[in-house]
């Protein structure tokens, strides 16, 4: 995707979606908005390096509302997503959210999201923004009798408070028990600054967290709150560029570039998602048959050792030979080093190896290190 970058929201094409917030962006001088996949969202606002540094040292606030939501009810509801899901669904009780994937019989990716329990029979779904219209038909031409499945991305906003700092500001903003909230669990009925919110112990940084599911006339409301009570733990508005840093970072795929049709969750590094001893689900016995064989491509954390940042698409060689591409790639905001993430032919994958990226023509030297390069409370 090409992103081009604007000095200031206004310039953007008007046909671009905007979420509820969108008017608020203006409030910062330092904002610069880009077409996101056909939104329009703050890629800074005061910086992508400040507010990248600001998320692993205090927090940051993101504006994630472009998301989709899904509703899935009825009494054939949990069966459908042990159908369609790669993970065990029916590992969840109420109050529990878990990562998983969607794949096609092939074994490449549709989407993955986030499964959320509300009750028996009851679930949301939370997807990729670029995906929703994708992930809604092919789920839908899936669906039995049983389950109903309603896109309500329309009508939810999602704000996601992100770092250390995030618990001592939750805890100012709503009566609920935060704190006794473990990860991948959520309060389905909170009040945060005097509005209805689902909250989740969720997030997409390598960092402690929450995320807020509000209604979208209530998200101006809550982002105004959330910042004005953060402010003394030096929380800062963030945008797409510090999400994707911090993310690459804790290695979270993103689709299309670590995740895609072509691109198996095995070959990912998600195998631990992957829950081949459930009952037959979409993608299964390909997943199977290459868990056997043997993977053969494998995403790695790459090194630059010559003077060079890798970027999505450069190609990798090793001995002369093409054997993969780099998925994602800058010089770290936390580490100071050039990284990246690259899915390469798994004879190549061992840490140490030597590889070559080619960068402008140029091919540059680079070695596999261990990956995710930041964990919270270390440094890699």
């Amino acid at each position: 995707m090409t992103i081009q970058i604007t000095t200031e929201v206004i310039q953007v094409s008007p046909s671009l979606k905007r979420t509820p917030l969108f008017p608020l962006y203006a409030q910062f001088p330092g904002v610069r908005c880009i077409d996101f996949g056909g939104w329009e969202l703050p890629v800074q606002f005061s910086g992508i390096i400040r507010e990248h540094e600001t998320v692993r040292q205090q927090a940051g606030l993101f504006d994630v509302s472009h998301m989709g939501e899904f509703l899935l009810t009825g009494d054939d509801a949990e069966a459908f997503l042990q159908r369609v899901m790669t993970n065990d669904v029916s590992r969840l009780a109420d109050g529990q959210a878990q990562y998983t994937l969607m794949c096609y019989e092939h074994g490449g990716v549709i989407d993955d999201l986030i499964v959320y329990r509300l009750s028996a029979g009851q679930f949301m779904l939370v997807v990729n923004a670029s995906n929703i219209d994708k992930d809604f038909r092919w789920l839908e031409s899936h669906l039995p009798g049983g389950a109903t499945l309603v896109n309500k991305s329309d009508d939810l906003s999602l704000l996601a408070l992100q770092g250390p700092s995030a618990e001592a500001i939750a805890a100012l903003i709503t009566d609920a028990d935060l704190k006794a909230l473990p990860p991948f669990h959520f309060i389905k009925e909170a009040e945060v600054c005097g509005v209805p919110a689902l909250v989740s112990r969720t997030g997409y940084t390598g960092e402690d967290g929450f995320e807020f599911y509000v209604a979208a006339a209530d998200a101006p409301a809550l982002w105004t709150g959330l910042l004005a009570a953060g402010q003394p733990h030096g929380l800062l508005p963030a945008g797409l560029g510090a999400r994707d840093t911090l993310r690459f970072e804790a290695k979270l795929p993103l689709y299309g570039q670590e995740l895609s049709d072509s691109i198996t969750p095995l070959e990912a590094g998600l195998g631990s998602f992957v829950k081949l001893a459930k009952p037959d689900f979409i993608g299964r016995e390909a997943l199977q048959k290459q868990k056997e064989q043997g993977v053969p491509r494998k995403l790695v954390g790459i090194e630059m050792i010559d003077r060079g940042i890798p970027r999505c698409h450069y190609p990798v060689y090793a001995g002369g030979a093409l054997i993969g591409e780099v998925t994602t790639g800058t010089q770290s905001p936390t580490l100071k080093r050039n990284l990246g993430l690259a899915l390469i032919q798994a004879d190549f994958a061992q840490p140490g190896t030597e590889l070559e990226v080619e960068i402008r023509g140029n091919r540059l030297k680079a070695a596999v290190v261990p990956a995710p390069f930041y964990r919270r409370g270390a440094k890699a």
